[in-house]
């Protein structure tokens, strides 16, 4: 399959004249690509070693309003800048965009050339080293579940985000004459994005009227949050392109179902795999069972690294595939987390908590974190739960709301000892301005419901 472009190879497209723009970019607390369009002339020639970009961009909003209280970022501290340092071993052509090329940035601190450790690759890359000093790689993979609507991104915002009308007329779960009707956009989405470098599987249609989803293969920790983030980028752009909107916004409609990005995991030695005992009964190993217990003892600490806003708790009910309860089952997916490939070499875990709006680099870090202690404390895993989980009043709640999440992600030591206290602050701060935002708003629901009667 195509991969991702040398330097060299880059170099010499830019001569013939095929490529003439490259994005430099890095993914920004929410999850987005940031970053600069360069000419490539001029890349090549001299900013593929560094270039510069404000602080602020790692202390926003999704409005890229620029809230107080950070410490690493401030109108006091002046607003400064951070280093962009193109990885080079991450240039890939971006084919739905014409001669442009694109490269993911590491952000170094402009004084000290230092990653900046609440910077979400940086977070990432810090727990796979944590967990590589134990002797193993983590392999993960992300789905990717969205919506598509038969207006643009412009036209749904023009009418006040009430004109939204998906791009299909009921649910189309696996529904392969539904799918057909929407290849216009899925087609190119899966094809643009193998072209650039990506391991694409499949896309299906989800349980929702106009809801997709994306696979890409199994990957290398990083590798998998790299693919992730530019997908969902691209997914965006192609659709724009058709003149059709797609949202990774977890619940957009009370009465539709929401969108989830679960996360697939295991871990591996010398490339093997080190979840697999065939002489235990599900084929799990006690380093698997040690990780999974780390996983599920920790979920309420990392909720918010997969529910980041007011609207991804909106996800959580019963009798909808979106889990309530941190407790683990046997393909079930009514759990929080699923075990998958029983009794195979296979074996894994899938945590089904995180929305689709999740930065996966956040998610993945946080994640390795908890497995990580599991295995250093050598963590008994709990039995497995059956029937419906919704009902099991004994199993513990996931966070329910964006505040309770916010709370246990202050108050987690272990997140704490394992990302530092700057970090764990830094997005502290960030789960508070969202709740504070959400708090000052006067929202519809409230006035239609209380403008007469109350």
């Amino acid at each position: 399959m195509p991969g991702t472009l040398s330097f060299d190879d880059l170099k010499s497209r830019v001569t013939d004249g095929s490529i003439d723009t490259v994005l430099a970019c890095f993914p920004d607390m929410q999850g987005r690509l940031m970053g600069k369009r360069f000419h490539a002339v001029n890349f090549v020639e001299t900013s593929f070693k560094e270039t510069h970009c404000c602080n602020y961009l790692l202390a926003t909003d999704l409005e890229m309003a620029t809230p107080d209280g950070y410490a690493a970022s401030s109108w006091q501290g002046g607003y400064g800048d951070y280093v962009m340092q193109p990885d080079l071993d991450t240039i890939r052509p971006v084919p739905w965009l014409e001669g442009t090329a694109m490269v993911l940035c590491d952000i170094l601190d402009h004084h000290t050339h230092a990653e900046v450790p609440h910077s979400p690759r940086a977070m990432l890359k810090k727990q796979i080293a944590r967990l590589k000093a134990l002797g193993f790689d983590a392999m993960m993979a992300t789905e990717l579940e969205f919506f598509l609507f038969e207006k643009s991104f412009d036209d749904i915002r023009k009418s006040g985000f009430r004109d939204m009308a998906p791009i299909s007329g009921y649910n189309e779960d696996y529904h392969i004459f539904q799918t057909t009707k929407e290849e216009g956009v899925m087609r190119p989405i899966r094809n643009h994005l193998y072209a650039a470098g990506l391991p694409i599987e499949n896309t299906k249609g989800e349980a929702e009227a106009g809801q997709e989803e994306l696979n890409i293969r199994y990957s290398e920790a990083l590798l998998c949050a790299d693919h992730h983030t530019i997908a969902k980028n691209a997914i965006k752009e192609i659709a724009w392109a058709q003149g059709h909107a797609a949202t990774f916004l977890p619940k957009w409609h009370h009465d539709r179902v929401g969108s989830s990005s679960h996360v697939h995991q295991s871990l591996w030695q010398d490339g093997t795999p080190v979840f697999v005992d065939d002489a235990d009964p599900l084929g799990m190993s006690e380093l698997m069972k040690n990780y999974m217990a780390g996983l599920i003892a920790y979920a309420p600490d990392y909720t918010f690294f997969l529910a980041p806003y007011i609207n991804s708790y909106k996800r959580f009910a019963k009798g909808t595939f979106a889990p309530t309860k941190t407790v683990w089952s046997v393909d079930n997916r009514t759990a929080g987390f699923r075990l998958c490939g029983e009794r195979t070499k296979g074996v894994r875990v899938e945590c089904r908590i995180g929305g689709s709006d999740l930065n996966p680099y956040l998610a993945q870090a946080a994640m390795l974190a908890a497995g990580i202690k599991g295995i250093e404390d050598k963590m008994p895993l709990p039995a497995p739960t059956t029937g419906d989980v919704y009902e099991d009043a004994k199993a513990a709640d996931i966070p329910q709301t964006l505040r309770a999440a916010t709370q246990t992600l202050r108050d987690s030591a272990m997140l704490r000892a394992a990302m530092g206290d700057d970090v764990v602050d830094h997005y502290t701060r960030c789960a508070e301005w969202e709740q504070e935002e959400f708090d000052r708003i006067v929202t519809d629901w409230e006035v239609a419901r209380g403008f007469e009667r109350a």
